[in-house]
Order: structure tokens, then sequence, then C-alpha cells
């Protein structure tokens, strides 16, 4: 055969050249994206080293402020670490199976080019899904690139190239996505890595004003007299406390950098909110509401760090939940979502109305969020029906006795 167009092994072969360059730069980005963590490892491994060695073994005298000191000192470093390491390598939740499109309704999808058409079809797969969140447009959330249909708050990470359930955000100290299986390890990384800087900081205070000024005269008399004069002595005291001035002024940094992230982020559990969600409130089929999956803060809270407080101060993972549907709090009438109407079993089905404004639907999660507090299957209820004429409005009160 001839022709202008090249065979398929030289295609092949010039696909081949093309795709190189780009997996070499994927991989370049993976190891460079490494360099925050190692940054992060480097200095908590010297300021081991300057805290254990140079202070409290090499500085201070008193053997039970040793004690005391290297005892919380371990017990800070140890949850730090260990907290640390749960946000680095615990692997970000992703959509299940069910919210992938079916083989048919995919095929259509990707033949059909009109977006209301492919609107339709993502609605019918959505029906039996538990969505309450939309588009800013009132669409079906769908992500393209990992062909699948959204969880409430579920976002696609470019960094990661992968949709994450509940995603906060990718922070790159960790070089991972913050979502929905370690949001709780991040916020207790923070809280320990602000506990470990402030002892830090505090316990090496009084020896830091001991030291500059020691360092500050030393520094005068050396001046004056010649480098190899100068005692061997001072010159190894001035290298212990550069490292313990070192310290304070470093853990001072953090502990400054930290707390202000670590404030903003105990505001975000209080208030049952994303950081993405902070920025762009969720859309809801009734219109964008910022406190939508807002329980109440102890519910909040509970969200986050499970009902069983002796678990919350240990990096194991205790939320509530699967990440694909979260309880709402009670809001404005749906028109997709059915509603119940309550009717006497001796009344016609006619007989009594109940107008869309006195109802307020309930999704599957926030009938088993609230199914603890309210009983209703199991109260007597008494139901007065006042009739009246067809233009007035038809009251029901309902008495529940316990």
């Amino acid at each position: 055969m001839s022709g202008s167009h090249p065979s398929l092994p030289v295609f092949c072969s010039q696909e081949r050249r093309k795709m190189a360059p780009t997996h070499v730069l994927r991989c370049c980005q993976r190891g460079l994206a490494w360099i925050p963590v190692i940054f992060i490892a480097l200095v908590v491994c010297w300021s081991y080293y300057a805290y254990v060695v140079e202070l409290c073994l090499l500085t201070i005298s008193s053997t039970g402020e040793k004690i005391v000191y290297l005892v919380v000192f371990h017990l800070s470093f140890v949850m730090f670490v260990w907290s640390y390491w749960k946000t680095i390598f615990t692997k970000p939740a992703n959509p299940s199976k069910e919210f992938c499109l079916p083989k048919s309704e995919k095929e259509q999808y990707e033949k059909e080019q009109r977006p209301e058409t492919q609107q339709e079809i993502l609605k019918k797969v959505a029906t039996s899904l538990p969505l309450y969140t939309r588009t800013g447009a009132g669409a079906i959330r769908y992500c393209d690139r990992c062909q699948v249909i959204k969880p409430d708050r579920c976002h696609h990470c470019s960094a990661c190239d992968m949709c994450v359930l509940k995603m906060d955000h990718h922070c790159p100290w960790v070089n991972n996505c913050v979502g929905f299986s370690n949001y709780k390890f991040f916020i207790l990384f923070l809280t320990y890595s602000l506990v470990y800087c402030l002892f830090i900081a505090a316990s090496v205070l009084q020896y830091f004003i001991k030291f500059w000024t020691s360092v500050s005269v030393c520094t005068k008399l050396c001046r004056r007299k010649s480098a190899e004069n100068c005692p061997k002595s001072d010159l190894q005291e001035s290298h212990a406390k550069f490292h313990v001035l070192f310290l304070f002024f470093v853990a001072a940094m953090f502990c400054i950098s930290i707390l202000s992230l670590f404030t903003y982020h105990l505001w975000l559990v209080g208030k049952n909110r994303s950081t993405i969600e902070a920025f762009r409130a969720p859309v809801f089929r009734n219109g964008p509401d910022k406190n939508g999956f807002s329980l109440g803060f102890s519910k909040n809270i509970a969200q986050v760090f499970g009902d069983e407080k002796k678990y919350w101060l240990l990096p194991v993972f205790t939320s509530q939940g699967d990440g694909l549907s979260f309880p709402t709090r009670l809001v404005p009438i749906d028109p997709e979502q059915p509603t119940e109407c309550l009717q006497p079993g001796g009344l016609d089905k006619g007989a009594v109305e109940v107008s869309a404004e006195q109802t307020s639907p309930l999704s599957e999660s926030q009938n088993r969020l609230l199914g603890n507090d309210y009983h209703s299957e199991e109260d007597h209820k008494e139901t007065e029906v006042i009739k009246s004429d067809e233009s007035e409005a038809i009251t029901i009160s309902i008495e529940s006795e316990s």
C-alpha cells in the first residue's frame, strides 16, 4: 500500500515519543511535591537533636527538670509524628462504583452533544443516589475526567487527579488531599504541632534569654582577642547556645503560623464546612446555603471526631458516615423530594390538604440523624382537623404524649 499517511508502527512510535516527555514531567512533579514534606521532616529531626541533646543533656543541670522536659517533649513528639504520618499516608476516599454511569447510559452520554440531553441522562441515573447538591446552574455535578457523578461535598483535585470525598483542600505540606478520610488526622496534626512548638518555645525561653545575653558578651570578647587565643570551651559552649537560640526562633515562628490555621479549621469544624464550602456555599435544589450541612455545634464536632470522646485525641479514624452522603439541616421545601402528609385513618383522602409551606422534607440521612430525638412512630398522636370553605387553608394541630 502506498499513501501519504504513516504506517501503524511509525504512528505508534511517534505517539510514544510524545507521551515520554509527559510521563517524565509527571514523575518530576511527583518528586518535587515531596520537597515540603522532606523540609518539615528535616526541621523536626533537627529540633529533636537540639532539644534532647543540646538543651536537656548538655545544658540543663537539674535532673528533675531534665526528666520532666524529656517526658513531656517525647509525648508531644510522638503524637505529632503519628498524626502527621497518618495525614500524609492516608489515601483520599473516592466515590464508589454506584456513582459511575452504567454502560448503556455512559455510551449514550458520550455520544450525545447537547448539554440538555446529557443532563436528562444524569438526572435519570441520579434518582437512585443520595444527592442533594447541584452546580451553580442547578445541574447534576458530574466529573468528565473521572467519569463519575459527584457525591455531595465531593470535588475533583487537579493535583491528585481524582475526585475526593468531602474535599477540604490539597495541602503541599503533607503532599496529600485533605478530605473525608484524613480530615480528623489533619486537625490533630495541627493540634499536636502547635502543642509541640508551644512547649519547646516555653521551656527554652529562660535559656534563650540567658544565652542571648551571654552570647553578646562572648562575641565582644572574641572580637578583642584573636580566634586562636579564644578558649575552646567558649567556642564549644557558643556552638550549643546557637542551637538553643535558633530552636526558640524556629518554634516561635512555626507556632505563630500554625495558630492562625488551627483556629480557622476549628471554626470550620464548628460550622461543619470545608474550606471550599467556606469560599463557595454548596448549592442545593432550592439555591445556595452556606449552613446546609450544619447540624448544631455538638453534632458538627461529632461528624469529624465521632461519638466516642475517648478516641478524639488519637489519630485513628472515627468520623461519622461513609463520605458519600451527609445529613443536612431542615431546609425549605424541595420540589423534587416527595413529601408525606399526615392523614387520619377515618377521614377521606381528599379531606386533608397540607400546604407546601407548612412541610419540610427530610432526607434519609436526616431521618437517621433525627431519629434519636423524635420518636414520632411510638408517640400517640391526636389530630384535629378544622374544615372551612374551599378558599380557606386547613390547619392541622398535632399533640404528642410522651
